[in-house]
């Protein structure tokens, strides 16, 4: 359900939620960044497209005669509009999108540094773990020789005072 595809080949059913909980992770520190930047932006766009709407309703119906003319919110439009840059300009147009992208890139390079850092996290991890497995398997083994040599010596001791007695 996160958008990632993701095959596992011979894993565990831990590891496998282990994957789906990193993955799940990734794509929420996606969103906390270039996906919610650019959310954010496309909701600003519709916002300023509902004002801008709202402006031109009123003015057509200014135009019309529906409502009469007020003098305030004409001079406020006009002090707008007169602050708006001229983005017929080619170099202007050149600098926003040179800026725009630049942003975005370092936005994005981001997203893909933390991506990179969380799955090499993911398999430092399971080194470790594979490495701890290791050692568990093998303490198994040294335990076991242990109690099998205890169990030896137990019964050397048993048959040694079991000939003691019988002198």
């Amino acid at each position: 359900s996160s958008g990632i595809n993701a095959e596992y080949g011979g894993a565990e059913e831990a590891e496998e939620v282990g994957v789906e909980h990193l993955l799940r992770d990734i794509k929420d520190t996606t969103v906390g960044s270039l996906s919610q930047h650019l959310t954010t932006l496309v909701t600003a766009l519709k916002s300023l497209f509902s004002k801008l709407d709202d402006i031109s309703v009123y003015l057509g119906q200014v135009t019309d005669g529906t409502l009469p003319v007020n003098h305030p919110i004409i001079y406020q439009l006009q002090d707008v509009f007169n602050l708006l840059p001229n983005l017929n300009i080619p170099q202007l147009m050149d600098a926003f999108t040179v800026k725009t992208n630049d942003q975005n890139l370092v936005m994005y390079t981001a997203s893909i540094i933390r991506a990179v850092i969380a799955l090499h996290s993911l398999i430092n991890n399971k080194t470790s773990n594979c490495a701890a497995e290791k050692d568990g398997v093998k303490k198994v083994e040294v335990e076991k020789e242990d109690k099998e040599e205890k169990e030896k010596d137990t019964s050397k001791e048993d048959s040694n005072k079991k000939d003691v007695k019988s002198t």
